[in-house]
């Protein structure tokens, strides 16, 4: 299967990349380099959300350590995905014990929420395993000391200038896979669906796999075992911002979709987003969907509830929330495009399907993936 060119699309007001060096101690780990992004994707007054992605672009590394330093006072509040300490403005950044080791182009993803006052400028300097950002991948292996030619070997013969007459004529896609193709599966949704995501690989696993392509510009996280893992799982993102800023239409063209899957709004309701305007961001992304494949299968979860040690309220608008979404999905769904709601929310606990409140651990995954896969099964029927 063609895995798609990774894409950072940010729903931010700030954001920063840049390239780093990698060094990890020892002689078996070379040096290597990685992009790094910095987003800010939510902001209210004297709070803020951020993610931070970051892409190796060298030699396998098997653990990072992310460290910048704030300018404005800001400091974080809570962290998923990693560990943080913090000493005054300078930050320090762990890997998890799941996402430490990065493979060449494998990509790490860590959120946080934050507080601030006065202003919330973006650092201005990164360092990861202790090197700070040199602007390109250090090299592997010594450069050759063989001169290159002065000039280039003439051409055997001169490239057409105009495309062979054998290219066979532009076509418009079809709304619906051609039968026997596999049908493209898209999760849409935060770092819940993509950090690391896994119960996307425990529901792939329980599907056939010659019928299902998982899509998406963001490349699948380490689950344990291989899997098709392709996802729009951004950590950190709101669906109201995605949708006001038409995030996802990019995304769907990149990958064309038959399917999605939608657990999404928890960063809204962090964020304090009444459920009436999470609800009309859903309706603009429906219709974003329908726009791309008016024969789009749409699948809604009822989002797993919160228990945020810093946001006492969190746990009652998730509930608010859900209560909505049914009648919300019965007054949008046609028979072409049939929008199923899927309770994500009633037997879990936060307390015991959680490692923090908000992020599933193993136990959450798995129920996760349990209750998608009697509604996909459907879908693909």
């Amino acid at each position: 299967m063609p895995r798609p060119r990774w894409t950072a699309l940010v729903a931010a007001t700030t954001v920063l990349t840049g390239s780093f060096a990698v060094a990890a101690a020892g002689p078996a780990v070379a040096a290597a380099g990685c992009d790094v992004r910095y987003s800010v994707t939510s902001s209210w007054p004297g709070g803020f959300g951020a993610a931070v992605d970051i892409v190796n672009l060298g030699d396998p590394v098997p653990s990072w350590t992310l460290t910048f330093t704030f300018t404005g006072g800001q400091a974080i509040t809570q962290l998923w995905n990693g560990s943080v300490t913090q000493a005054g403005s300078a930050v320090t950044v762990r890997n998890a014990g799941w996402n430490g080791s990065l493979a060449t182009n494998g990509r790490a993803a860590v959120g946080f929420t934050g507080s601030w006052t006065g202003s919330n400028p973006a650092p201005t300097s990164f360092a990861l395993n202790g090197t700070a950002c040199t602007g390109s991948p250090s090299p592997t292996t010594p450069p050759s000391t063989t001169p290159p030619p002065t000039t280039a070997p003439p051409p055997t013969a001169a490239p057409p200038t105009t495309p062979p007459l054998t290219t066979p004529p532009l076509t418009t896609p079809p709304s619906t896979p051609p039968p026997g193709s596999p049908v493209k599966i898209m999760a849409l949704g935060d770092s819940i669906t993509g950090s690391p995501g896994c119960w996307r690989a425990l529901l792939w696993q329980k599907l056939p796999a010659s019928r299902v392509d998982f899509v998406g510009t963001l490349p699948g996280q380490g689950c344990g075992f291989p899997y098709d893992g392709e996802n729009e799982g951004h950590g950190g993102f709101l669906a109201t911002t995605v949708a006001d800023q038409d995030q996802l239409v990019g995304w769907l063209a990149a990958s064309d979709p038959d399917v999605v899957l939608m657990h999404f709004g928890t960063n809204d309701v962090w964020s304090n987003r009444p459920a009436a305007t999470i609800l009309a961001a859903f309706t603009r992304l429906v219709a974003q969907m329908r726009a791309a494949n008016p024969a789009m299968r749409i699948l809604v979860a009822q989002i797993i509830p919160m228990n945020a040690s810093n946001c006492a309220d969190c746990a009652q608008r998730v509930v608010a929330l859900n209560a909505a979404i049914p009648s919300w999905a019965a007054g949008l769904s046609t028979a072409a495009s049939p929008i199923t709601v899927v309770d994500q929310w009633t037997g879990f606990a936060p307390a015991t399907d959680t490692y923090d409140g908000v992020h599933p651990n193993d136990a959450g995954n798995a129920k996760i993936a349990d209750r998608w896969y009697p509604a996909l099964s459907a879908a693909l029927s």
